[in-house]
């Protein structure tokens, strides 16, 4: 029988909070049999969005989250979505998570020659986005790896927050590097989107803001103390990117800056190997 891919998701306020999960769920959606998309009670018109792709491989489910349970809802909602998973592997984006579709043939082949082997999960190198579509961030506090694909086989599961999975019986996870890269857009929104998502955040249980913090709008400071990303980006991601002022002036930028640079002259995708082991400030 041949391989299956379950893709899977959870999502609620999307279009509230500027998440583009339309995007994410279109950059693995040719390499997936299904696609479980697990979406709370909305005060916008997330719902519509998602009816909007009209593929006969989305399957949608509706919970309504209780916020009480602080941070360790999303990881309830997150199960709730794996159980509908049918496929050899599970293949979990969250909402402001895109891939490449440049990955996506290595990432099937990972998973093929890996299925007859005692693999839990696949791992890929987090590009934290910050600011600007062009800068990324490497320091202290902002995880740089991450289990995306897991075994569907039930002894696997989200955890905490979601950001991560563990095995029920308690030992660790056998996983894998593919080398693919796993694209995090949630931190490069307005200064008042951004705003927007601290407090709710907040409200969540993911942060403690002081009451500078909750206060006007938020700030990404100087943006030239962060590595430059020299790049393509996922053509879902085409529209977003060539939209948001700041990268575009951002990018400009660079290419002055950087004009000698093979990485920007044959637009190579390459993260930095060095951590900073200072925290940036946010």
């Amino acid at each position: 029988m041949p391989m299956q891919i379950s893709g899977f998701t959870i999502v609620r306020n999307a279009v509230k909070y500027g998440y583009p999960i339309l995007e994410s769920i279109q950059s693995i959606l040719p390499i997936c049999d299904e696609f479980i998309v697990n979406i709370g009670d909305c005060q916008d018109e997330t719902l519509a969005l998602i009816q909007s792709i009209r593929n006969p491989k989305l399957k949608i489910i509706h919970n309504r989250w209780d916020m009480s349970m602080g941070k360790e809802v999303l990881s309830y909602q997150t199960n709730a979505a794996l159980r509908e998973c049918h496929g050899d592997w599970a293949f979990y984006l969250q909402s402001d998570e895109v891939i490449h579709e440049s990955d996506l043939t290595q990432l099937v082949d990972c998973m093929k020659r890996l299925l007859q082997e005692n693999t839990d999960a696949l791992r890929l190198k987090w590009f934290h986005f910050y600011g600007s579509y062009y800068r990324y961030r490497v320091d202290s506090g902002w995880f740089q790896k991450q289990d995306r694909i897991i075994r569907n086989n039930g002894q696997i599961e989200s955890f905490g927050d979601a950001w991560a999975f563990r095995r029920k019986d308690g030992r660790p996870l056998k996983t894998k590097n593919t080398g693919c890269f796993l694209y995090h857009y949630g931190w490069v929104h307005s200064p008042q989107m951004m705003a927007q998502r601290r407090l709710n955040a907040e409200r969540i249980g993911f942060v403690t803001l002081t009451d500078y913090q909750g206060q006007g709008e938020y700030s990404y400071g100087d943006l030239n103390r962060f590595p430059v990303y020299f790049g393509t980006h996922p053509k879902v991601m085409e529209k977003a990117v060539g939209a948001h002022a700041l990268s575009q002036s951002d990018w400009k930028a660079v290419q002055r800056r950087y004009w000698w640079h093979p990485a920007r002259i044959f637009r190579i995708r390459y993260k930095t190997w060095k951590r900073v082991r200072r925290n940036m400030g946010e």
